[in-house]
């Protein structure tokens, strides 16, 4: 490689690299979201419906 290349490859290296990403802000990070009314529950337990997110060997043989 010769020097002329060796400066231009440095020259691209530090125009990619040659700076940091911009901050990024707290806020900009963080997500708020209503709470739920006191009293209701958006994920309860369905118990007919829990059979559908497990797989048992036992249960698909009968056991």
């Amino acid at each position: 490689m010769s020097a002329e290349e060796a400066t231009d490859a440095a020259a691209a290296r530090h125009e990619r690299f040659g700076r940091l990403p911009e901050r990024i802000r707290v806020e900009d990070m963080a997500v708020s979201k209503e709470p739920t009314p006191s009293g209701t529950v958006p994920d309860a337990y369905n118990s007919e419906r829990s059979w559908k997110h497990f797989s048992c060997l036992a249960l698909d043989l009968g056991l």
